[in-house]
């Protein structure tokens, strides 16, 4: 009989919440004891609320964290959630804590959770993107107990970096397994809930990069001012709250309404139901490189954010200053259906971490961590 364990999971945004989920209601299937460590952009009205949708998971448990003002600088938010996730595991001692990707509050919760000596497994972990996104993604690596990584290139890098081969798992992405589904929700359903006005619309993500922001108002005046010319409608994303945030919200409030609806954040389900039904996605999320190529629709990856990210043939780049890029990849892609991409995983991580986690092995693991010279290979 396998033994139930007491696992929490870190999420301080809506999309990486939209990745543990899946994890989370497996694991909670299984008979864990699951939880919720709720902070970041989630706590704050401005992007949603979206803590709201973590306390909507039935038979978990949620505890919340205010870990930032409006503007706090990243090192800043690191070190209050810090303090708070500190003080937290002196209440709580999880058996195992899980945290995804590469945002401040990841990077801070893994280090307490390595200075305490509690496992903490790192999803999405040895993947590039060239901006200092990577260097947390990097130092999450380091401070993980394990490795839940979405593709064998990402698992080679991890390995490379001195991890066990023992301690890397190949599960895929999840937010790929709510994608593989029906979602639930028509969309109709979806106009109604957020009062899209089109049928035929494109999505537009946009998010600041940290190294870049002091120029982040050009670039969205550039990206936004090719998509009005365009013609096309488009659903619009808010950014999330890195620096360079507010210069993007400048321009997107410059959008004509009656072609550009703009939502601060929508519900994972309706999301994907929307995303199935665009005619392209294009911007700077993770969202044109990952979801994207695996639903088969054409995206334009937008700048430096998502470097080296994928490699599908329905992925194409262009830098915002490029009108001309922008306007004849929207000509000549839209609504182009493309071949469904497995560059990461096929709709099957939470089956896979399920499985990782009842192996009486992986709670056997030291938690002692030494670095494995790649150069001398591993038995």
């Amino acid at each position: 009989m396998i033994e139930k364990r007491s696992i929490l999971f870190v999420t301080g945004t809506r999309a990486d919440f939209g990745k543990l989920e899946p994890l989370a209601l497996i694991a909670r299937k299984a008979g864990h004891k699951v939880s919720f460590f709720v902070t970041g952009m989630h706590m704050l009205p401005g992007y949603g609320l979206t803590k709201n949708e973590v306390h909507r998971v039935p038979d978990v448990s949620v505890v919340e964290f205010l870990n930032q003002r409006e503007g706090d600088p990243q090192d800043i938010i690191f070190a209050k959630t810090v303090i708070g996730f500190s003080d937290y595991l002196k209440i709580e001692k999880p058996d195992l804590v899980v945290v995804h990707g590469d945002r401040v509050e990841a990077m801070a919760t893994a280090l307490v959770c390595a200075t305490n000596y509690i496992r903490c497994a790192h999803i999405e972990g040895g993947e590039v993107s060239g901006t200092i996104d990577e260097i947390f993604r990097h130092c999450n690596t380091k401070l993980a107990y394990c490795h839940f990584v979405s593709s064998q290139t990402a698992r080679r890098r991890v390995v490379a970096m001195g991890e066990t081969e023992e301690s890397v798992y190949v599960i895929g992405s999840p937010e790929l397994d709510t994608h593989s589904a029906s979602s639930g929700v028509t969309m109709e359903q979806v106009c109604e809930r957020y009062a899209i006005p089109f049928e035929d619309y494109g999505i537009a993500v946009f998010h600041p990069v940290t190294s870049e922001a002091e120029n982040m108002g050009q670039q969205a005046a550039d990206l936004f001012g090719a998509l009005v010319d365009s013609g096309r409608n488009f659903v619009v994303i808010r950014p999330n709250n890195d620096p360079g945030s507010a210069a993007i919200l400048d321009v997107i409030a410059t959008l004509p309404a009656a072609r550009f609806r703009v939502l601060p954040s929508m519900r994972f389900t309706h999301f994907s139901e929307l995303m199935r039904n665009a005619s392209v996605i294009i911007g700077n999320s993770s969202t044109g490189v990952r979801e994207a190529p695996f639903l088969g629709i054409p995206s334009l990856d937008i700048g430096t954010r998502q470097t080296n990210r994928a490699l599908s043939s329905s992925v194409f780049q262009a830098l915002a200053s490029n009108r001309t890029a922008i306007l004849t990849f929207l000509r000549d892609t839209w609504n182009m259906p493309f071949p469904a991409s497995p560059e990461f995983g096929e709709g099957r991580a939470a089956e896979n971490f399920i499985a990782t986690l009842s192996e009486p092995g992986f709670w056997t693991q030291s938690l002692q961590k030494n670095f494995i010279d790649p150069s001398e290979g591993q038995t």
